[in-house]
């Protein structure tokens, strides 16, 4: 078992359960149904992709758990949005949805320094 541990905004990381293709299908449609436990679990199921990206944007001088919260927005707008029946992984569209959520609140930040 892998006992690294990350933890951010409170989040620890070596506790979030990974979800693989199926399960991330299965959640998906019911999340689509309106089962807002399937929702919760398939935003809990992929903080460690925003986790990911997040680390993308380290070094810049911007608070980590500032960057996380955003990225979640991003995570959950990427959920929301997801089309099952494309060719593409949930995690494939769901990092640029983070990234650019991310991208969006650095440029915001920016403006007002």
């Amino acid at each position: 078992m892998n006992t690294s541990k990350v933890e951010i905004c409170g989040v620890n990381t070596a506790l979030l359960p990974v979800l693989n293709e199926e399960q991330k299908t299965q959640l998906l449609l019911a999340a689509k149904a309106g089962n807002s436990e399937a929702r919760a679990q398939m935003i809990q199921g992929n903080l460690r992709l925003v986790l990911s990206v997040v680390q993308k944007f380290a070094g810049r001088g911007e608070n980590l758990d500032d960057l996380f919260q955003v990225g979640c927005i991003g995570l959950i707008k990427a959920i929301n949005t997801f089309k099952v029946d494309k060719k593409i992984k949930l995690a494939t569209y769901a990092s640029r949805c983070i990234e650019n959520e991310i991208l969006m609140y650095l440029r915001r930040n920016s403006k007002t320094k």
